[in-house]
């Protein structure tokens, strides 16, 4: 009996402390989860011992223990396949095997909305950076990548009895898009239309055949010739691994179908590139016209091709905010900004690094108050001034703008952004030979329909060099 026992006790502990001693045995693979595992940590920081040692130690065992990604997909399994149920943080389990990204679900139940300001932010900035471009000479569109559930949500799980409103982001948006005047491709209602599934079910993107469609709509809606994929023949190979499935069940993958075109490409790439999720990309096509700048996220992995081979240069960018000074680097006469419909608050709070419009006001002015703008600060970074600060809500309507008089004399117009707890904020950059940097007088104005309010006036001085 006390054999048993001792038996007992030692495979007992032997399991327990498997974990532990296998990170000693065995190579450590890279993590499936989309986020960054914990390091392991320091006994000694700069302010001397490091008093949080075991719980940060605690965190790294738990991202980096012995077959971990085995554990993780049988715990996945169990619930995902049981229990219809997902372990993964970041992943919808939906029925059918089909995944969705979790990053889509307010969207998907029409919750914590953006206010009619926040959307006006995004819209009006893409109208600064349309009417920038266009008076060079540049062709500009913008277009959104539906999420998956926007369109295929007839397989998320109970989630839909909670739905609020069927009226999202992208459904205000649009309307306040046109409104502005933004040239604009509506991906959501040319895939509504279409018979065929086009997304991927264990992937939060498009298949192939999406991304041709998608890129023909919108080079058909810039006026650039392209070949259209429409009647290209293909082959299907059972061959794509869907992100969501990787982060699931990374060791219990389920191959997908994936489109294949038959038609070669004539592009090439510059440099080395690893994937075309690589943060920036440029492409030559010696035989086409035509030269592009595309500010794009994930979904422009599998839309990159079809622009690469349809111009003669094309430069693709992961960054945020947009760097304009792209456009001249890369002397592009076209500029596409792709957004997932999942990043649409993101884009309220990030407006592009471009130098501000000189206009011209014709309205009376009403000076109503000197402090109406909270947070004023001017900043230097690279080669421009950035002045940022937050106009009170009692100044500005939905749809207002905002404009900064420099020195009592020329007048720019802001762009206007969001930042946790306000929408009425704004950031202008304005390059460094229009400042001086200590002591520029700023006004302050917001349009709220007949009269300009002048709402602040003050002396303001570089804060911090960057």
């Amino acid at each position: 009996m006390k054999k048993w026992k001792l038996a007992y006790s030692v495979l007992f502990f032997g399991i327990c402390l498997t974990p532990f001693v296998g990170m000693g045995l065995t190579k450590e693979e890279a993590s499936t989860e989309n986020r960054t595992l914990s390091a392991f940590p320091s006994l000694k920081t700069e302010g001397g011992l490091n008093i949080n040692w075991l719980s940060e130690a605690g965190d790294y065992f738990q991202d980096h223990f012995a077959f971990r990604n085995e554990l993780v997909t049988a715990n996945a399994l169990v619930n995902g396949k049981i229990f219809q149920v997902s372990t993964a943080s970041g992943v919808i389990q939906g029925s059918g095997g089909w995944l969705y990204y979790k990053d889509s679900l307010d969207d998907y139940l029409g919750i914590n909305q953006l206010s009619d300001r926040g959307l006006f932010n995004i819209a009006h900035t893409l109208s600064l950076m349309q009417k920038n471009l266009t008076a060079r000479g540049k062709k500009f569109l913008f277009t959104v990548a539906p999420n998956k559930n926007s369109l295929y949500g007839e397989h998320m799980p109970y989630y839909d009895s909670l739905k609020v409103t069927e009226v999202n982001h992208l459904a205000r948006l649009t309307p306040i898009l046109e409104q502005e005047g933004v040239n604009y491709t509506d991906l959501k209602s040319l895939f509504d239309a279409q018979d065929e599934v086009l997304y991927h079910e264990r992937d939060s993107h498009w298949n192939n055949k999406g991304a041709a469609l998608a890129a023909d709509a919108i080079m058909t809606d810039l006026v650039k010739i392209h070949d259209s994929y429409k009647d290209e023949t293909y082959e299907i190979r059972t061959d794509h691994i869907g992100d969501l499935d990787k982060m699931l069940y990374p060791r219990a993958l389920t191959p997908e179908d994936e489109v294949y075109y038959d038609k070669a490409t004539t592009f090439a790439y510059v440099g080395e590139v690893e994937s075309n999720f690589d943060p920036k990309i440029t492409t030559v096509n010696p035989v086409k016209e035509g030269s592009l700048v595309m500010y794009r996220d994930s979904f422009g992995n599998t839309l990159l091709p079809f622009f690469a081979d349809a111009y003669a240069n094309a430069y693709f960018s992961r960054g945020v905010p947009y760097q304009l000074s792209d456009v001249d680097a890369q002397n592009a006469d076209t500029v596409v900004v792709e957004r997932a419909e999942r990043f649409l608050p993101e884009m309220a709070k990030n407006p592009p690094v471009l130098e501000g419009s000189l206009t011209l006001l014709d309205k009376e002015e009403e000076a109503t108050d000197a402090d109406g703008a909270e947070n004023v600060v001017m900043r230097r970074q690279g080669l421009f001034f950035q002045i940022t600060g937050r106009i009170r809500p009692e100044y500005l309507d939905w749809d207002s703008r905002i404009y900064v008089r420099v020195n009592g004399q020329t007048v720019y117009e802001a762009f206007p952004r969001s930042e946790e707890g306000s929408d009425g904020a704004f950031t202008l950059y304005l390059s460094t030979d229009k400042l001086s940097g200590a002591g520029d007088r700023v006004e302050i104005l917001t349009d709220r329909g007949e009269v300009l309010d002048k709402i602040y006036d003050h002396e303001i001085t570089e804060e911090i060099k960057q």
